[in-house]
């Protein structure tokens, strides 16, 4: 499936003009120190605290749910580190879109990147597990200085947002894949180039199947273990860490999931899911709390948002 390529100049209209100036306010924000951004990005995190009560409220929803036995404390202060790392996302994005390869390597470190080779070099096709972090965006950019890959995405639905993105992913990556254009995913695996993919939103009750996330019923979509059915793929998860101190990002590669075969799509997808829930332990405020992941319910069972 062909990307469809835009002139900037097509979206000069008035509806387009909020878009870029927080495009604008991103790039310049980018210009300064390292450090510098991550405070104002933790800034605009607060603000959005309060100002976006809606999300705020998601995000509660799913740390009552998926975290019962903390104690209300912890749990707000979480909250609050949460909306924090949301802001520096913002800026983040622009860096991964913009920023000099330069600036961005001397900020990470990789872990386990002979997990990823091994795999490659035993023959075998790569489906990259990620999952929506709020570091997921950078993520990408860090992992291309270390091996090629395609990646899967979701269009933006602000079109201007979609093609600033689309010409960053063209600049940076081997190839973008619509989610809908599973043959061409299943062609760059057929190359064995890995392809990057996070299966852990909520997609609706088509084509997923209720498996515990932190031990509730969450909508999960079989896809990962059908690729493998269909490609002979390894799934090798992929994940990438803000550290604490403002000094930069690890990038953690872990062996394959050995039990993920494509033979039965419950076991495939509850490992999946529990691989993900290791990570998220690990720093929970980075996960993106405010999707509404139990948006969908089992049939009877009450909504929660």
């Amino acid at each position: 499936m062909a990307e469809t390529s835009h002139s900037l100049f097509c979206f000069l209209g008035l509806r387009y003009w909020p878009t870029w100036i927080g495009i604008g306010f991103i790039y310049l924000c980018n210009q300064l120190p390292f450090p510098i951004q991550m405070k104002i990005g933790r800034l605009l995190g607060r603000l959005a605290y309060y100002l976006a009560p809606g999300r705020r409220h998601i995000a509660q929803v799913n740390l009552e749910l998926c975290f019962p036995n903390w104690t209300a404390a912890h749990k707000n202060n979480l909250l609050k580190q949460h909306f924090q790392s949301l802001g520096i996302a913002l800026l983040e994005t622009g860096l991964s879109w913009w920023a000099p390869s330069s600036t961005l390597t001397e900020r990470v470190r990789i872990e386990g990147l002979e997990h990823l080779q091994g795999t490659l070099a035993a023959g075998h096709p790569v489906l990259l597990l990620s999952a929506h972090f709020t570091t997921l965006e950078i993520g990408g950019r860090l992992l291309s200085f270390f091996a090629p890959f395609h990646v899967m995405y979701r269009e933006h639905k602000n079109p201007l947002f979609e093609e600033i993105m689309r010409r960053a992913r063209k600049r940076h990556y081997e190839k973008a894949i619509p989610r809908s254009d599973i043959r061409g995913m299943l062609r760059s695996l057929k190359q064995k180039m890995p392809v990057w993919y996070a299966p852990d939103q909520n997609y609706g009750a088509e084509h997923s199947i209720f498996v515990p996330f932190f031990g509730v019923p969450a909508a999960t979509i079989t896809a990962t273990s059908r690729f493998v059915k269909m490609s002979g793929a390894k799934v090798v998860p992929f994940f990438q860490e803000r550290l604490p101190d403002d000094s930069g990002y690890v990038i953690r590669l872990y062996p394959p999931l050995e039990e993920v075969k494509g033979l039965d799509h419950q076991q495939d997808t509850l490992r999946i899911n529990q691989c993900i829930e290791e990570e998220i332990q690990k720093m929970p405020e980075q996960y993106l709390w405010v999707h509404r992941r139990f948006k969908t319910r089992p049939i009877g069972v009450a909504g929660v948002y």
